[in-house]
């Protein structure tokens, strides 16, 4: 492709918008709006012939999403593919370039962005990150949706804050929410097991019931829930059942007696026991410590 037929903007239905977050003092002098802000923010359906080049890099990150096609970044020499529900970001000052794929050019999502919060997301080295979940594409339009939206209008602090929020929403979808496909099979068990728990804090439970129920030995469980909680799987229900405890306690109106019957003790006195050699104190002095407290 010649260099006079790239297009770095001008897609039918394209979305572009630049917001002048520094200009708006003291806006952008709040706490929130500094932590992570936007600068230009935009949707690109199939852009073809789309490409960008900045020798000197940018002074902002850049997020890029592919919807659907393709496309190729290049970073300080390194080169990435995007295809559908594909994300990278190009850190700032690194030199680049990007274009969409002659035969299936890309739909892309991008925004340009600053903030003293940037260094919390893992954005270097810089990778391609896939996003397995089917509603991954959606939930990103829909963000992206909400900036548009209230962008549309008054330029106010209230919409910066909301606007920093939605993008460390956008940026924590690519960086944390945890792809689909890539949880171990030990994490999703203990996670299904710490749901069952929750859900019976008020019977007893045996480790015989959770081995049955993910059909593994008992030695594995132990192991797998060592490793995530750093407890074995009954010491971490007994401490589900004394965190209840407290909540229950907490309620000047609820009765020692009665918290132990509704976590499945039938005897105070043990219940008594329990709760101080896990919570380091009686049920009676966590109530008068929680009530000086209010």
């Amino acid at each position: 492709m010649e260099k006079n037929e790239w297009k770095e903007d001008g897609f039918e239905n394209e979305r572009k918008i630049i917001i002048p977050t520094e200009s708006f003092a003291p806006y952008a002098d709040h706490p929130m709006v500094q932590a992570l802000y936007a600068t230009d923010i935009g949707y690109y359906p199939r852009a073809a012939r789309h490409h960008v080049e900045r020798p000197k890099g940018s002074d902002q990150n850049i997020l890029l999403y592919c919807l659907e096609g393709k496309g190729t970044v290049e970073i300080d020499g390194e080169s990435f593919v995007l295809g559908a529900s594909d994300a990278l970001c190009i850190p700032r000052s690194a030199q680049h370039r990007y274009y969409a794929d002659a035969q299936a050019p890309w739909s892309i999502l991008w925004v340009h962005f600053k903030g003293e919060n940037v260094s919390f997301f893992p954005i270097t080295p810089c990778r391609v990150i896939h996003m397995n979940s089917t509603a991954a594409d959606q939930r990103m339009m829909t963000l992206f949706r909400l900036v548009f939206r209230v962008l549309e209008r008054n330029y106010s602090q209230g919409n910066f804050i909301y606007l920093s929020q939605v993008l460390s929403v956008i940026l924590s979808e690519v960086y944390f929410r945890e792809k689909t496909n890539e949880s171990p099979a030990g994490r999703r068990i203990v996670t299904k097991a710490v749901h069952y728990m929750t859900e019976h804090l008020s019977g007893q439970l045996r480790l015989e019931q959770l081995c049955d129920m993910f059909r593994i030995s008992g030695s594995y469980l132990n192991v797998i829930f060592r490793e995530e909680t750093g407890h074995a799987p009954l010491d971490f229900f007994l401490h589900l059942k004394m965190q209840e405890a407290c909540r229950l306690l907490e309620d000047p109106s609820m009765r020692v007696g009665e918290a132990a019957r509704l976590l499945g003790y039938e005897d105070p006195y043990y219940f008594s026991r329990v709760f101080s050699r896990v919570i380091g104190m009686s049920p009676r002095a966590y109530r008068e410590s929680h009530s000086a407290q209010r």
